[in-house]
């Protein structure tokens, strides 16, 4: 049976279920190590994954192996990470430092933007990245005097792996990839490298409240995963966003009733400073739009020899509500002699309609700086 719950109503569940997952790890962490939590809940959810996909005639064979294999890689190793924090700090720090995850994305764009010499990074995005780490400097303030740094490490890097994550599950959702392939695929990647741990390490005897918690970390993370990802597929991206940070809400209510967490002043400020850096940097990536190229026209205008220095200038020809013009120029750099020029129409795209619609106002903003004369 299909869901039929709207997106908001999808995230709101999945943050809870994610909050809930996390009370069983951290019960759990006191009678297993990282490794098997991630095995027992790598298996539960497999077998849900497999049994879902018979269910509704989905094959779970893929013809992107390699993408798969690097989304586990990261995926798995930031699950380890992340059971590991919760089991050495409160589960609502624990949580937090996960959730750094919008705030590592923005630290990728810019330094994309860097890398590819981009004349001007978005100071907005900046900001957003200073203050989420303002923000993890503040969380960590009390637990550092308690030696757990350790633990507040690595809830920072799951967050990072998370983001590296979350950006491998966008390339497979484009490459056509279902939800419960991906799920299923990340499954499989976490079952051998627990299945990897418990060799190294060993494993520890079950008993019944042992099994139980496992059996609800692999229940609730698989449901709470299909959830957040069918609301990201459905729904708008910037709301998905603010109500994925319900999960620290919960989970600061439950470490309160369960363990008596003491909140801080400078802990609670950190937390409210990540949740603005990840609400910002998510905002302004909502402001990327999907293009489709719709007419190219290309004419050669001088030879180019081995040796020759060229460059490309970029320019926008024509911009309308809904379509940008641009024009291409490539140049030898020393005698300045245009030797091709590319002309090209490209429409903004729904991603769910894919149909035509206007831009979001920061790239015709951005457009607008780079219109060019018609020669």
């Amino acid at each position: 049976m299909r869901l039929t719950m709207t997106a908001p109503w999808l995230m709101f569940t999945a943050s809870l279920l994610f909050a809930v997952m996390g009370v069983c790890v951290k019960f759990a962490s006191a009678l297993y190590g990282a490794g098997e939590i991630v095995f027992y809940r790598s298996l539960v959810g497999a077998l849900i994954i497999f049994a879902l996909s018979r269910s509704r005639g989905t094959s779970l064979r893929t013809r992107v192996p390699a993408m798969h294999f690097w989304r586990s890689t990261s995926g798995v190793i930031a699950l380890m990470l992340w059971f590991t924090a919760i089991g050495g700090l409160p589960l609502a720090t624990a949580m937090t430092l996960n959730y750094m995850s919008s705030v590592w994305m923005a630290l990728f764009l810019i330094g994309g933007s860097v890398l590819v010499g981009a004349a001007r990074v978005d100071g907005r995005l900046v900001a957003a990245v200073l203050a989420g780490f303002a923000g993890v400097a503040l969380v960590l303030r009390p637990t550092i005097d308690q030696q757990q740094l350790w633990f507040g490490l690595a809830g920072l890097l799951s967050g990072m792996l998370a983001a590296l994550a979350y950006l491998q599950v966008t390339a497979l959702g484009r490459a056509g990839e279902p939800e419960e392939r991906i799920v299923f695929y990340f499954s499989l990647g976490g079952l051998a490298a627990g299945a990897a741990w418990m060799l190294w390490q060993g494993g520890h005897a079950h008993s019944a409240r042992g099994l139980g918690l496992l059996l609800a970390i692999g229940a609730l993370a698989t449901a709470a995963q299909m959830m957040m990802t069918r609301a990201y597929r459905i729904g708008r991206t910037l709301v998905n966003a603010s109500l994925q940070y319900l999960g620290i809400v919960f989970s600061v209510v439950f470490g309160v009733l369960l363990w008596g967490d003491a909140l801080t002043l400078s802990a609670v400020a950190g937390m409210v400073l990540i949740v603005a850096a990840g609400l910002g940097a998510s905002l302004l990536r909502s402001g990327e739009a999907n293009l489709a190229a719709v007419q190219q026209n290309v004419s050669y205008k001088k030879e180019l020899y081995p040796g020759d220095t060229i460059a490309v200038r970029t320019g926008v020809l024509e911009l309308r509500e809904k379509v940008v013009r641009f024009r291409h120029e490539l140049y030898n750099t020393e005698t300045n002699e245009v030797a091709s020029v590319c002309e090209f129409t490209i429409v903004c795209l729904d991603a769910k309609t894919r149909k035509s619609c206007p831009f979001p106002p920061i790239v015709a903003e951005r457009a607008r700086g780079l219109m060019i004369e018609e020669k």
